[in-house]
């Protein structure tokens, strides 16, 4: 009997990697920003907003800090209403 084909990770587990990701980016600040960005707004996020999450979190964080500080231009495929949500994000809580 051969085991079907796995369709890959759920929503969920996509999240949950996502937040690791978010939070686990290589500096305490990138932490912060990302994971800070997360944790505010993933609860109303759908698959559009997770797909661009994930292809976020692919970006070096010198980039995505300069993108969220606005002074550097984002890529085309990243800049939006989410990138502009971030770009105003004025509190984290920062876990400790």
């Amino acid at each position: 009997m051969t085991e079907p084909l796995s369709s890959g990770p759920s929503f969920e587990q996509r999240l949950a990697r996502a937040k690791f990701r978010a939070w686990h980016r290589g500096t305490r600040e990138a932490d912060y920003m990302i994971g800070g960005f997360y944790d505010r707004y993933h609860a109303g996020w759908g698959e559009a907003e997770l797909v661009w999450f994930e292809a976020l979190l692919d970006e070096d964080d010198v980039d995505v800090m300069a993108w969220a500080l606005s002074s550097q231009s984002p890529p085309e495929h990243l800049a939006g209403d989410l990138l502009a949500t971030m770009q105003k994000l004025d509190y984290v809580d920062i876990p400790r």
